[in-house]
């Protein structure tokens, strides 16, 4: 087996449209998640979500742009960009020490021939962080495996 890092949404989950064989361990990247959306991974790691502080902004953002007419994707995407969302997100995973920890936790598992799927609630049709996230992931993961690093110790 080859242990990947993919992401979904959490709906598409729920609803058996995530393209899943079963063996991968979902690991939801949530800050605040509800008690049906636990029900739906098989774990949650909230130091790997937006910060608090950048995703109220972003939804009062949207909020706004919805009332001025733009539909809730195109609200929701517009209010990423204007928010500088995917950088200030990139910066957190950067500076945040709990989410380091969190990364080196998953980067690890993975060397340990663990698939791995994000999930978080926005669907395909909205940016969302998971992306960003899988990207890092990866990004490591080929840095370690270059590296032949057989500790496994994610750089």
């Amino acid at each position: 087996m080859s242990a990947s890092v993919s992401e979904t949404y959490v709906a598409a989950v729920q609803h058996g449209l995530a393209d899943l064989s079963g063996d991968e361990t979902l690991v939801g990247v949530v800050r605040e998640p509800t008690g049906w959306f636990h029900a739906a991974v098989d774990e949650n790691v909230p130091e790997l979500g937006p910060p608090s502080d950048l995703l109220t902004e972003t939804k009062q953002r949207t909020e706004d742009l919805k009332m001025q007419g733009l539909c809730e994707e195109g609200a929701h995407n517009a209010a990423w960009d204007e928010t500088d969302f995917a950088d200030r997100y990139r910066r957190h995973l950067d500076e945040s020490e709990s989410a380091q920890r969190a990364l080196d936790s998953l980067t690890e598992r993975v060397l340990d021939d663990e698939s791995i799927v994000l999930v978080c609630f926005e669907g395909n049709d909205k940016r969302c962080h998971r992306t960003i996230l899988r990207d890092r992931l990866r990004s490591r993961l080929g840095e370690v495996r270059k590296s032949g690093d057989s500790s496994h110790s994610p750089p």
